[in-house]
């Protein structure tokens, strides 16, 4: 182990490894159950606003842009603890979840489940009741 990879796996310095497009990948789970209630990408900027606010940020890829969970839809995180994996490449955050965490309305972005049927999978609707209407939240 070359001394750079035991400071990385054993040491108490955090030097989270982003990707070539600068994200790190982050889980989010509910600190009371222990739900996944989603995954998600922060560049180094909405991990820093993260830690120091107390309250989660992202990153989206689909639009480029950083932004604080709950801006438009008023269903925020409030974080718990913030843990990295141990080559530091991946974030997991518990959090309070005020309302859904998932876009769709949904108290998790896991509102499916994979079956099989008769070799070939397909997708079952669990825990899927909306917390509130996208198409009223997010207006275009």
């Amino acid at each position: 182990m070359s001394a750079h990879s035991h400071e990385i796996e054993e040491g108490l310095v955090f030097l989270p490894k982003f990707d070539a497009a600068g994200l790190v990948t982050v889980v989010a789970t509910d600190v009371a159950t222990g739900d996944v209630l989603m995954v998600a990408y922060m560049n180094d900027e909405a991990l820093r606003r993260t830690i120091a606010t107390g309250e989660a940020w992202y990153f989206s890829r689909s639009r480029n842009a950083l932004w604080r969970k709950g801006e438009t839809s008023g269903q925020t995180q409030r974080v718990v603890e913030i843990r990295t994996d141990c080559d530091q490449d991946a974030v997991w955050i518990r959090v309070e979840q005020i309302g859904a965490a998932c876009h769709t309305g949904r108290r998790s972005c896991f509102y499916r489940k994979v079956e099989a049927d008769s070799g070939d999978a397909r997708l079952v609707f669990v825990d899927a009741d909306r917390l509130f209407d996208p198409n009223d939240v997010y207006k275009q």
